[in-house]
């Protein structure tokens, strides 16, 4: 029986469009390289594009979601005070909604990437576990890159050094 998605999931799936070609192994282990460092990941490398209008869309249902309750909440008292009040409030209120789009697609972004990092995971390694491997397996590919193992050589490099 499937898993019921997630609020976030559903929301992952609407907005992103994934690509259905597996991940590499090479650039599954740069991905999670980059992600656990605090980097963006290239979407190109993980396969996956957002749909940027559905992005706004979703954005805009969650902010009028919050908005419209407050300024109902907030509308008796704001209108008996100073208008210039409001006009500012207005403003601050505005610039936090457009800079909130880019925290927004950031958020959506990271979990969109820990999500395909994940499950590329357990195809490439489905009996090591990523939240107690995936440290071990990056300090293994890193001296790979030092040794200038191969693309081929490089599951068997990794699988080898686990074992030891």
């Amino acid at each position: 029986m499937p898993k019921e998605k997630t609020f976030k999931e559903k929301i992952l799936d609407y907005i992103y469009i994934v690509s259905k070609q597996p991940i590499l192994l090479r650039d599954l282990l740069i991905a999670n390289r980059q992600y656990k460092e605090g980097m963006h990941v290239d979407p190109a490398k993980l396969g996956f594009r957002i749909k940027l209008s559905r992005a706004y869309l979703v954005y805009m249902g969650m902010i009028l979601s919050v908005l419209i309750p407050l300024s109902g909440l907030t509308h008796k008292p704001l209108a008996d005070i100073d208008s210039h009040i409001s006009i500012i409030g207005a403003v601050v209120i505005t610039a936090i909604i457009f800079i909130g789009f880019n925290f927004f697609r950031a958020k959506m972004r990271d979990a969109i990437t820990i999500e395909l990092i994940k499950r590329s995971w357990k195809i490439h390694f489905p009996f090591f576990s990523y939240d107690e491997y995936s440290e071990k397996i990056e300090e293994i590919f890193e001296k790979s890159l030092k040794e200038e193992v191969s693309k081929r050589e490089l599951e068997k490099y990794i699988l080898d050094n686990l074992t030891e």
